[in-house]
């Protein structure tokens, strides 16, 4: 994922995220729900293409670290 993708994702977490805002202080449950799956598809984004980046780096982390080690 270059820079400007990364830019562009965390922009759109922070868009939502004042979109859920709004909605919760004005009582408007539309804004709410839209601002709350847009911040959630680019945490999304963000997170895949971080994983693709660990790949790419040989670090396949799975979440499980130390899991197998007995």
């Amino acid at each position: 994922m270059s820079v400007f993708d990364k830019a562009k994702a965390k922009a759109e977490e922070l868009l939502g995220r004042a979109e859920q805002v709004y909605g919760e202080s004005h009582g408007d449950a539309a804004a709410t729900i839209d601002g709350e799956a847009r911040r959630l598809d680019a945490e999304a984004e963000e997170e895949r293409a971080a994983r693709d980046e660990a790949r790419r780096h040989g670090r396949d982390d799975d979440g499980l670290a130390g899991a197998g080690a007995h």
